[in-house]
């Protein structure tokens, strides 16, 4: 059986980045990565400053990418819209061109990749990945990074996932005026976000409640409906007919942990769900990897638990403040209230912005 030192189960952001910091300290790190090319994700797409700061610690410089700079966020609920800037810039960059850069970092660094391979099952006392094809490799430590997606072996305990909401995500011609913005539709059961893209396309990702769904029939109906319901998405929409959506059932928004197993590290969304209404998904998979090779290459594989703790009090505040903006957001009352607030005080736009951060 293959055995490393460190052994990473994804390699989106959290994956990727353990894998940089732990190959630059001198650890021996494999990353296990399904997609064999570069490809979208369901979300992701917005960078905070957070981000941006990770990033820079990282050795990525995503302007050189082309990501886009934001430095407002439009709120829009029914025929209401609300502008506000954000407290610092933020970018735009797609999953696509992102993950690649941090993988191809990753290899710069020392990592070893392996594409085109899926991960099957996880043995976290014996610190075992099975993969297809019955594959078995080892790791004196598991760094668990895939994302919303689950892994036998390795529940999120507590995660309400049959209940959860369902994510989407698609590419429309980026709308003029959405250049240097952040833009949020508001609905009942869910809410979507619009941003440009490095490639001049803007990225729509939406969470949408599952009894939503089940009101309709299909994709394409749900998005009829929503655009009903907002004249500005349904002016995005206009000449969209027809598109293609990506979708990841189950996503436990608010859901973390604080503890794990001695030589396990759960990171990205394997360690916190942070709604993705607030923008700070990325952060917290680039955060959580750089935090957790840290804690290897200082206790190596003794330090899961440590890490563990410390990572989940970390992710309280953001999470919990971003879990309530999500739950006001989707009800009629509440989001009404607060987009009363946001037109009276546009200040407290941004500070709900700041007060979701991670970084």
């Amino acid at each position: 059986m293959r055995r490393a030192a460190a052994l990473i189960a994804g390699g989106g952001p959290a994956g990727a980045a353990a894998a940089i910091r732990l190959a630059q300290g001198g650890a021996e790190a494999v990353v296990v990565e399904r997609r064999a090319g570069a490809h979208d994700t369901v979300c992701g797409g917005f960078l905070g400053w957070d981000s941006l700061a990770a990033l820079e610690r990282l050795g990525l410089d995503p302007w050189a990418l082309g990501a886009q700079p934001i430095d407002r966020v439009r709120l829009s609920a029914g025929s209401r819209i609300v502008e506000a800037p954000l407290p610092r810039r933020a970018a735009g960059l797609s999953r696509r061109t992102l993950d690649e850069a941090l993988l191809a970092r990753a290899a710069e660094a020392g990592a070893e990749l392996v594409r085109g391979r899926t991960v099957r099952s996880a043995d976290l006392g014996g610190r075992t990945l099975r993969l297809d094809g019955d594959e078995e490799m080892a790791g004196d430590a598991l760094f668990l990074a895939t994302g919303k997606y689950e892994l036998r072996g390795a529940p999120r305990t507590g995660a309400a996932i049959e209940s959860a909401p369902l994510g989407l995500r698609t590419s429309i011609p980026a709308p003029p005026d959405l250049a240097g913005h952040i833009e949020l539709h508001l609905f009942d059961g869910g809410y979507s976000g619009l941003l440009v893209q490095e490639d001049g396309s803007a990225n729509l990702c939406l969470s949408v409640a599952r009894h939503r769904l089940k009101q309709v029939e299909g994709v394409d109906a749900l998005i009829a409906e929503l655009a009903s319901e907002s004249p500005l998405l349904a002016r995005r929409l206009e000449e969209t007919a027809g598109l293609e959506w990506e979708a990841v059932a189950g996503v436990p928004y608010g859901w973390r942990t604080h503890d794990s197993e001695e030589g396990v590290f759960r990171i990205g969304d394997r360690g916190a769900v942070i709604a993705s209404l607030a923008g700070d998904g990325v952060a917290i998979a680039l955060t959580s990897g750089l935090a957790a090779a840290e804690a290897f290459l200082e206790g190596g594989p003794g330090a899961a638990g440590a890490f563990q703790g410390s990572f989940g009090r970390r992710s309280n505040r953001p999470v919990g403040i971003a879990e309530t903006l999500r739950w006001s957001a989707e009800r009629r009352l509440p989001r009404a209230m607060a987009m009363t607030l946001f037109a009276a005080f546009p200040r407290l736009a941004p500070l709900a912005a700041k007060l979701t951060r991670i970084g």
